[in-house]
């Protein structure tokens, strides 16, 4: 076994990723307050080749110098947007026939293991503040709650961890279907 470089791993070119088909996909973050975890979520949007990563409320935009430390430059390769209105922008998602999934612990969440998308549906993943989780606006607005199970002491998942198993997991899925 060797360890391959860079130049080994055989990735597309910035023109070619950005002209690539994408999955039917998209990362939506609400409030999220940490940079570097914005940071996280483009560079895992990247590697997961989803639509785009949709930014709400106070979530922090590039460019700044903390998204950019840990997105790698994914900020250049992964189409996003703005808005500081999560309703209104879940709204236009449903609109334009996104599910709406949000990422969170409630009473009727099914667990990741047990969701499998249907064949050609379009998602939205909503990943909530680091703290307060997805807002409570958004409960009423989602199709869904998909939680992941855990079996220790804490009560959740850092949020750029939670959107890299959670977004590898749905995107596995859809890519087998």
């Amino acid at each position: 076994m060797k360890k391959l470089k860079l130049q080994e791993l055989g990735r597309m070119n910035l023109e070619d990723y950005k002209a690539s088909e994408k999955l039917p996909l998209v990362l939506v973050l609400d409030n999220i307050r940490s940079h570097h975890n914005v940071g996280s979520a483009f560079r895992t949007a990247d590697a997961l080749g989803v639509e785009k990563l949709l930014l709400a409320g106070f979530t922090p935009i590039p460019p700044h110098r903390e998204i950019q430390k840990t997105a790698l430059g994914a900020t250049l390769s992964v189409e996003w947007s703005h808005n500081s209105s999560i309703e209104e922008l879940i709204k236009n998602l449903k609109n334009d026939g996104y599910t709406i999934v949000i990422i969170e612990q409630t009473d009727d969440s099914k667990r990741l293991d047990e969701y499998t998308p249907q064949k050609g549906q379009k998602i939205a993943l909503v990943f909530g503040n680091e703290v307060n989780g997805v807002s409570d606006e958004l409960l009423s607005l989602a199709d869904l709650a998909v939680e992941i199970p855990q079996f220790g002491t804490k009560h959740s998942y850092n949020v750029s961890v939670c959107i890299g198993i959670v977004g590898w997991d749905i995107s596995s899925k859809i890519r087998r279907s």
